[in-house]
């Protein structure tokens, strides 16, 4: 089978929906499929690159930033992906497409559809969705719905990638949606997770910006300064410099460490070496990172918020807070940093839930899926 991927953003270019975009297309050319990559290319990365055996296409389109991608970028990925993609779709001849990202992917799915014939799967996350990322996204979203229901309505099938999103999903686009959720590979995780380290390590990786809420995150670390723990912050983004200016003021420079963007093996080898992943977002998908994280036995402190509930069952591998509660969260972080065993619990129940995302089984899931589109 010949897969065209299509993707505004494509590691190490975004975040979340990029990796995952990445996992599948990985596994797929493991499983011996044909598989090609269309995204947007960004200043220091090749235009063409072979990577576990896949090819990866970027095409100039001004975006200017690996971690954020505002309106006007998307409408020139749209301008300068467009040609590239029909490109594939006449010469390469794909048997189907798979779109990541309604907004503005679906865009370039829907038209190279409309002219070849070639079909289309649409995986979808939470900036697709009304309520997915509240704020500018909400806003957006009064003026874009109309042009956007063409977009799902002619996908061959369309994936989410929570529960979640699903939920949101339904309540603004009548068409059957599956839910497929993030994946981790298993084999690359400890096969049981590290007994509590001493001090307790913490770990936070994502985009540095207002959604992860890593302002509030450092709030709460001051709250308890004095028990005994380290932080790494894997990332970047916007708000880096307000970052870490906060860490500096309150004096804890010495135990939160900045690393800035980080590879997959990096990440990997800071979450074999903690204890508790951190997510105090406003809003969240299905983040790729808390699923790695059970992958690696993680206790998770996280918002109680929809695409957190698939991954932490609250008060068996960790705790949910309702968003910007300093109260609750700074309860639950002293009750995770001074109870060994209790934590030593929540992540051994972290790794049995993380059978539920293995990456073989997700990709299988994917595989089945493209394969009867194509048909």
């Amino acid at each position: 089978m010949r897969v065209l991927v299509l993707n505004y953003e494509f590691p190490p270019v975004g975040g979340g929906g990029g990796r995952v975009a990445e996992d599948i297309c990985r596994g797929l050319a493991q499983r011996g499929h044909s598989v090609r990559v269309q995204t947007a290319h960004v200043k220091g990365l090749p235009k063409l690159e072979e990577r576990d055996g896949y090819t990866i296409y970027r095409t100039p389109s001004l975006r200017r930033r690996a971690d954020t991608c505002t309106v006007w970028e998307m409408g020139a990925f749209l301008a300068s992906n467009l040609l590239p993609s029909m490109r594939h779709a006449v010469t390469w001849k794909p048997d189907v497409l798979h779109v990541h990202f309604a907004v503005p992917t679906g865009v370039l799915g829907w038209f190279t559809h409309l002219v070849t014939g070639i079909p289309y799967v649409l995986t979808v996350h939470a900036g697709d969705v009304p309520g997915g990322t509240p704020g500018l996204a909400d806003y957006l979203f009064m003026f874009m719905k109309p042009l956007t229901v063409p977009i799902w309505r002619r996908a061959a099938a369309v994936t989410a990638v929570s529960g979640h999103i699903r939920k949101l999903a339904l309540k603004s686009y009548d068409v059957p949606i599956v839910v497929v959720p993030n994946g981790v590979e298993l084999s690359e995780c400890k096969q049981s997770p590290l007994p509590p380290h001493s001090p307790k390590r913490m770990v936070f990786a994502g985009r540095f910006n207002p959604e992860k809420n890593l302002l509030f995150l450092i709030d709460i670390l001051t709250r308890v300064s004095i028990l005994e723990w380290e932080m790494d912050l894997l990332g970047d983004g916007q708000l880096m410099g307000a970052i870490k200016a906060r860490i500096h003021k309150v004096g804890l420079a010495d135990r939160i460490h900045l690393h800035g963007w980080v590879d997959h093996a990096a990440m990997d080898a800071s979450m074999a070496q903690s204890d508790i992943l951190v997510l105090p977002s406003i809003s969240e998908g299905m983040p790729v990172v808390a699923a790695r994280a059970l992958g690696h036995g993680l206790a998770i402190l996280g918002s109680d918020i929809g695409g957190l509930a698939d991954v932490v069952k609250d008060g068996q591998n960790g705790f949910l807070c309702p968003v910007n509660d300093a109260a609750a969260f700074e309860e639950a972080l002293r009750t995770m940093l001074t109870s060994d065993s209790l934590l030593e619990r929540m992540k051994g129940e972290s790794r049995q839930l993380a059978c539920q995302f293995d990456l073989e089984e997700i990709v299988a899931r994917y595989e089945a899926i493209l394969m009867s589109a194509a048909v």
